[in-house]
């Protein structure tokens, strides 16, 4: 940890680092955003996502994990005093050992790799970060290729997007596009877009989705836009029952997921369904799987509590 320069006081640097937290233009102007916990640092690292900085608490022994962190970046390393490290942090009263300034991507399709077995997910103007987050982690889980969140929304470099994302943001490409005709673009006919609906035509276990396939999941509030909806091959509903009128957007999208997941015979499997850029490779995989198992708790409509599907 040699070089390594020290900030014991509010300075300019460290006021700018603290406005990454709750400025969204800030953090768009400078380039970067912070990444806080043990496994969202660890699984950049291990992704070689670009960090500028790690900032190391100085007040106390670092564990092993903190100092292998640091020996194996090439990133500027930040000695902090307690209090102020702790006000990079997301847990009060609990300073954390590193916090890493890492570098935003450019929003460039490139970095999606199309192909035969193309699974991808886009966001359709959401409002939360918490349900980017989720749904970053739920794309990594189930083997898409991406997720894309379109129009007017939330940030994915927001603190509780990253946070939620528990590092999957790390692990495959996340890209901004201002409408859907961009993403539309992009994909041309290779790729079949399909939308999940309340209102649905069909339900998504009916639909064939082995093809290269993009789903869409519509704002929290308001749903898939016009545009999105006039683009689609196709609207999919989610068969729900009990009191709930719909499902909230990261529980119908991770569901759309799986269900893509389950239909190439990859779910359960590590390192299966789609393709990957820099984060890894994805092949298919072959056994069945079914979500719906005997430690799952069940209503008495044979449903599963965890996001009321009838089976």
């Amino acid at each position: 940890m040699t070089g390594s320069i020290r900030i014991s006081s509010p300075n300019a640097t460290f006021q700018q680092w603290q406005a990454l937290l709750g400025n969204r233009h800030k953090r768009q102007r400078a380039g970067e955003f912070l990444v806080q916990g043990v496994r969202p640092i660890t699984l950049a690292v291990r992704h070689g996502w670009p960090l500028r900085a790690l900032v190391y608490d100085a007040g106390r022994p670092l564990s092993r994990w903190a100092r292998d962190t640091l020996d194996q970046t090439r990133a500027q390393h930040v000695a902090m005093t307690t209090e102020l490290i702790a006000e990079l942090g997301d847990k009060p009263g609990d300073p954390p050992e590193l916090v890493a300034v890492a570098e935003i991507p450019p929003d460039d399709f490139g970095r999606i790799q199309k192909s035969g077995t193309f699974l991808g997910l886009a966001f359709d103007r959401p409002n939360s970060p918490g349900n980017i987050g989720t749904l970053i982690r739920s794309a990594d889980a189930f083997g898409a290729g991406c997720l894309i969140v379109t129009g007017h929304s939330a940030d994915p470099y927001d603190p509780k997007s990253v946070r939620a994302s528990t590092g999957s943001l790390f692990a495959l490409p996340v890209i901004r596009a201002e409408a859907a005709r961009t993403v539309l673009a992009w994909a041309e006919d290779t790729v079949s877009i399909v939308g999940t609906d309340e209102d649905g035509t069909a339900d998504i276990a009916g639909h064939d989705l082995t093809r290269p396939t993009l789903l869409v999941v519509g704002n929290e509030t308001t749903g898939l836009s016009a545009a999105w909806r006039e683009s689609c091959d196709a609207l999919l509903r989610i068969p729900i029952t009990g009191t709930a009128s719909s499902l909230n957007a990261a529980s119908a999208g991770t569901i759309a997921l799986y269900e893509a997941a389950r239909q190439r015979g990859a779910v359960g499997q590590r390192g299966a369904v789609g393709q990957r850029g820099a984060a890894g490779q994805r092949g298919h995989g072959s056994a069945p799987f079914t979500l719906v198992s005997s430690n799952l708790p069940q209503n008495r409509r044979g449903g599963c509590l965890c996001c009321s599907l009838l089976f």
